[in-house]
Formats: structure tokens, C-alpha cells, sequence
């Protein structure tokens, strides 16, 4: 049974972490807000308190993860926080999956997000796959169109460890 990390565990994440327990996954989700923790576990996803702003957060969720899901294209907050999370931050994550057990990353590249920022994380995220020799996917579904957004996402995932 493989195992999902999802970085970003909020509505489309918790939609995507169902699709993939009724496939038989295991499924951890992170969130930053505390109160949100019992909400994932109860949909069945073991919680992870973590901000992807503060990358050895994350990492620390990595073990025993078959795919990492970086589920941030539709991130908000701080314009510098969040062009940093598709940038330096998710570069330092990346450089901690090569040593560890992870064999995908999924990277959303399509969102809300500033198109700049989307296209920097896509290139990181392809760089690092090619030079690791690591199966990596970059998602470039509109997830505003939620029900065709998720039925791609699931195959995009399956697909990494296929």
C-alpha cells in the first residue's frame, strides 16, 4: 500500500486524499492551522501540523511517503511567502526527498498563484527530476474546475509509482 504526503490539505487536498484512501492509499495531509488537524483525521488522513513556508516542517513528515503531493497553486497569503513556497522552499524540500524514500513528486502548476511563480516551481520541480533521476509530475489542470481537476490529479498521482 503505497503512502501520499499532501502538502496543502485544505478542501482540494482532502478531496484528493479520499480519492486516493478509496483507492487503498495511505494518506498524510498537512495543514498550518491546529484546528484543522482533527477534521483530516477524522476523514480518515493521518494529520501533519506544517507550513510549507518553513520547509524542515515538512520534511519531517516524509518518512515511510511514496509521493510527495505539493498541492500549492492555489496558495494565499503573503505575495513573498508564497512565490517562496514555489521557489527557495520547495527547492530545500526537494533536496531532502533525494536521500529519503520517496520515489514522485506531483507539483501543482496551475492556480491562482502568480504565473511567474507557477512556471519557477514547474522548472525547479522538472530540473530536480531530471538531474535525481526522480518520476516527477507537474499538474497543469485548472483546479477551479474542481470534479475534471481531481479525476486528473488522482491519475497523476497513481501514475508516479506506477
Amino acid at each position: 500500500m503505497a503512502r501520499a504526503l499532501i502538502v496543502g490539505c485544505g478542501c482540494r487536498g482532502s478531496a484528493l486524499a479520499g480519492g486516493l484512501l478509496a483507492a487503498g492509499w495511505q494518506v498524510r495531509g498537512t495543514t498550518r492551522s491546529e484546528t484543522r488537524l482533527d477534521q483530516l483525521e477524522a476523514a480518515g488522513i493521518e494529520p501533519i501540523q506544517a507550513d510549507p513556508d518553513h520547509p524542515g516542517t515538512v520534511v519531517d513528515a516524509i518518512e515511510g511517503v511514496a509521493v510527495v503531493v505539493w498541492l500549492m497553486g492555489t496558495a494565499t497569503g503573503d505575495p513573498e511567502v508564497v512565490g517562496a513556497i514555489h521557489g527557495a522552499r520547495l527547492e530545500a524540500v526537494i533536496e531532502e526527498l533525494v536521500d529519503s524514500g520517496v520515489r514522485g513528486l506531483y507539483y501543482e502548476g496551475a492556480g491562482t498563484v502568480d504565473g511567474d511563480h507557477l512556471r519557477a516551481g514547474a522548472e525547479i520541480v522538472e530540473t530536480s527530476g531530471g538531474r535525481w533521476s526522480m518520476p516527477v509530475a507537474v499538474h497543469l489542470h485548472d483546479p477551479s474546475d474542481h470534479s475534471l481537476w481531481l479525476e486528473s490529479a488522482l491519475g497523476v498521482v497513481q501514475g508516479l509509482i506506477r
